[in-house]
């Protein structure tokens, strides 16, 4: 199962993308989300053109992003909507109005969470002679931006004031309700949600508009899926991760990232080590929880450099130097964003075909 062809002409440390599986990964999510207008996939974790057409072949045409440069790839490839979800500052507000005129048929948002921002917002609009259409981020528990639901109505009612300023909706991401049982999940789920959803009401009666919602991620997707008029905004179950598949094992995504590395050195009979530094896989976790490999269940993660990892094994291994071993990444959206290209697997083979992860970059040409 884990042997692929051809492998010895791939430089290492590599990661190898399965299409098929991504393209299995889209289907199944639009399974969970049928009306593929209430489903903006997240490109953060792939930050591919190829990807994105994977997405377009079956009719998904709005997207989310966090960077001008992701923004920039969806506009090449022709997106329909695109929110931004950050809130922008400094050159980066003159770079997404740069987009909106270099991509005219691509409709572009982004967030805004206090009053001292509408500022920086109206002036850099003005300058374009242009509007910026924004979602007010709210802050639901996850604590790291947004504003409380309980001030959303006084920002929403300065930026309603604001004429170069045009407000769509409300954006919430939930990324702190991760409980790996499921039930639990939902409940804190719900219980999270049901002040979004007084919120939206508040907004459109006393204001009477029609504004659209924006929430969840990738634990919270198959809850969210479930209501109606809630745009959904995954990323990771393009490719999904091992951390993902432990802690959200109801959701039958598969992994369609690995990661190739190659023995490099045999310091004992019980040891190896490998080229797979901490440059080439993320490492924001500790040494346990960054890989799982493959092969063999009593490979230990002992320690990590830059440009080698070290492996130990219960018993004598069988490694050779020169040995492939593959491993699944635990957070795969910063492992993919360490490389320049994802190695193309088709029938358990190696192609010539490499997806070049274009938006990995700070800047595209914008």
């Amino acid at each position: 199962m884990y042997n692929i062809d051809k492998v010895d002409q791939i430089d290492t440390p590599a990661l190898l993308v399965f299409p098929d599986l991504a393209k299995h990964n889209v289907d199944l999510a639009i399974k969970m989300c049928p009306d593929v207008q209430n489903l903006w996939p997240h490109i953060k974790t792939h930050k591919t053109k190829e990807v994105i057409e994977i997405c377009k072949e079956v009719g998904i045409q709005n997207f989310k992003c966090a960077t001008i440069a992701e923004a920039e790839l969806l506009g090449i490839c022709g997106a329909k909507r695109v929110l931004v979800a950050y809130q922008l500052v400094g050159i980066k507000i003159n770079r997404f109005l740069a987009l909106k005129n270099k991509f005219p048929t691509t409709h572009f948002a982004c967030l805004i969470d206090n009053l001292e921002v509408i500022d920086l917002y109206q002036k850099s609009a003005d300058a374009f002679q242009t509007t910026i259409e924004v979602f007010i981020d709210i802050n639901s528990g996850m604590n790291r931006t947004g504003i409380a639901p309980e001030n959303a109505l006084a920002l929403a009612n300065k930026i309603l004031e604001t004429p170069s300023l045009n407000l769509l909706g409300i954006h919430v991401y939930d990324g702190h309700i991760r409980d790996s049982d499921i039930d639990v999940r939902t409940e804190n789920c719900h219980i999270a949600f049901e002040k979004i959803s007084q919120l939206k009401q508040n907004l459109e009666n006393t204001y009477n508009i029609q504004i659209e919602l924006i929430v969840g991620g990738s634990p919270t997707f198959p809850i969210h899926a479930a209501r109606k008029n809630v745009i959904c905004s995954p990323g990771t179950f393009v490719f999904w991760d091992y951390g993902y598949q432990i802690s959200c094992p109801e959701q039958k995504f598969k992994p369609a990232i690995w990661i190739a590395t190659r023995v490099i050195s045999i310091p004992d009979e019980k040891t190896i080590c490998t080229d797979l530094g901490h440059k080439s896989v993320a490492a924001e976790n500790t040494l346990d929880k960054r890989l799982h490999f493959l092969h063999e269940i009593d490979l230990k993660v002992i320690s990590q450099s830059e440009e080698h990892l070290i492996l130990q094994s219960e018993n004598e291994h069988h490694y050779k130097v020169g040995d492939i071993l593959y491993a699944l990444p635990y957070h795969v959206c910063p492992t993919v964003a360490l490389y320049n290209d994802l190695q193309v697997v088709q029938n358990q083979e190696i192609t010539d075909e490499v997806w070049t992860v274009i938006a990995r970059s700070r800047k595209i040409s914008i």
